[in-house]
Parts: C-alpha cells; sequence; structure tokens
C-alpha cells in the first residue's frame, strides 16, 4: 500500500467532522440536534469535493485512510487547524 499524503486543509476538515459527530453523538435528541447534523452534511460535502481527490487516488483508496491521519494529529495540529 502506498503511503497517502493530504493537504493539511483536507485534514482539517476531517477532523472537524470527528469533532462534530462526537459531539451529535454525545447530545440527546431532544436538545436539538439539526445544527450538529446540518454541520455534518456540510463538512461532508466539503471533504467529497476537495480537490484532492481528482487526483488518481480517489475516495475509496483514500477515505479510510483520511480518518486514521486525522485521528492521529496530535492536538496541537487540531488546535491550529480550528483557528
Amino acid at each position: 500500500m502506498r503511503p497517502f499524503r493530504f493537504p493539511e486543509d483536507l485534514l482539517a476538515l476531517q477532523r472537524a467532522w470527528l469533532r462534530t459527530y462526537a459531539e451529535l453523538a454525545e447530545t440527546p435528541a431532544a436538545a436539538g440536534t439539526t445544527v450538529l447534523r446540518r454541520r455534518l452534511i456540510t463538512l461532508s460535502g466539503h471533504m467529497h469535493t476537495h480537490g484532492y481527490w481528482s487526483g488518481p487516488a480517489g475516495w475509496r483508496a483514500g477515505g479510510v485512510e483520511l480518518r486514521r491521519a486525522a485521528r492521529s494529529t496530535p492536538a496541537t495540529a487540531e488546535r491550529e487547524a480550528s483557528t
């Protein structure tokens, strides 16, 4: 398997998606989850239409690796990406 090199903006999108998903999982449905669900849809759209996927790797080849890379990123990079 060849290594993937993801652009930082794509990793930041994936990190934001993971944070939003975790927040949605912890929020009771009665508390109103519409905003979080809409944010997930928006982030998903941005990730899937990112220019990186137009290259030869494609989403199926790199989607799992993107999630792994986003999860293994140090907390400092995550804080920088959210600013």
